[in-house]
């Protein structure tokens, strides 16, 4: 009787905390945006789970996402285009001067473990501040991977949530710092 009562609390939580839906796009943190292709339940350990199946759109890969894990991981909608200005507003704010005094091992942990919160706001702070360093001083191989990453992640969700191509976005997110590269 037990186990039966467990089955059924488990089933209602599983339809409460699917929020995303076939064909719904999503961003998985350090992954980027993808589209959920499928809802499949498996057996695991014994027990059944339904799981997201998402394809992240940048490199076709394919993550199974537990419905009932989706805060833990992270996995969370496109940002609207209303937020947009306040990303835009991350990269053009001053960033702290301690973050040159860093070493480059240093900086690099903190920027991974802001791009693995999967906050675009975050994610937007690693760009601005790996962006303006490498306007200074050559950045170590894993700040580069990371300024790539940076940039893919945000140029992929800023185009997905406008709806536009990844080339413009990137340009008009260059644009954000061409005074700051002038002077």
């Amino acid at each position: 009787m037990k186990k039966k009562a467990k089955e059924q609390a488990k089933e209602q939580t599983d339809k409460k905390v699917q929020r995303f839906q076939v064909g719904d796009l999503a961003v998985y943190p350090a992954h980027g945006v993808g589209r959920i292709e499928a809802i499949e339940t498996k057996i695991v350990s014994g027990e059944e789970h339904d799981f997201y199946i998402m394809k992240v759109l940048d490199n076709d890969m394919v993550i199974m996402i537990p419905t009932w894990n989706v805060e833990s991981v992270g996995l969370r909608d496109v940002i609207k285009e209303k937020e947009i200005p306040q990303i835009y507003d991350v990269m053009t704010k001053k960033r702290g001067s301690a973050i040159d005094n860093q070493t480059w091992n240093r900086r690099y942990r903190e920027y991974m473990d802001k791009i693995k919160t999967g906050s675009l706001y975050d994610v937007a702070e690693v760009f601005r501040d790996l962006f303006l360093l490498k306007l200074t001083k050559d950045l170590s191989f894993g700040e580069r991977k990371l300024y790539d990453t940076a940039q893919t992640l945000l140029v992929k969700e800023l185009s997905t949530a406008r709806e536009m191509d990844e080339d413009t976005v990137l340009s008009e997110i260059e644009l954000l710092f061409e005074p700051i590269s002038e002077s």
